[in-house]
């Protein structure tokens, strides 16, 4: 499945409850949802971290289709992250 026609599916989906929810609500749903990741990343729970990772893309792409993004996401972040190469500006450890 293309990542345009995954967020369609979502749109057709859940676009009418995500407009009631509205974008404060999911933004909060988001946060928690991000807390429970961080949650199974320090417990190394690799399960835990499958469930929340599609958790949190789920907020994100309610979030994008909210916002009419659906067109734009993908674009963005080929561009942020395939074309230009941020990780030179990253503080890492050696």
């Amino acid at each position: 499945m293309e990542f345009g026609e995954l967020l369609e599916i979502m749109a057709e989906k859940y676009l009418e409850t995500d407009k009631k929810s509205g974008d404060l609500f999911l933004l909060a749903v988001l946060m928690e949802e991000v807390g429970e990741l961080a949650e199974a990343v320090r417990k190394r729970d690799i399960k835990a971290v499958e469930e929340e990772l599609a958790d949190v893309c789920f907020v994100v792409f309610s979030l994008a289709n909210l916002f009419s993004l659906q067109d734009r996401l993908e674009r963005k972040i080929v561009e942020k992250y395939i074309e230009n190469d941020p990780s030179g500006r990253w503080d890492l450890r050696e």
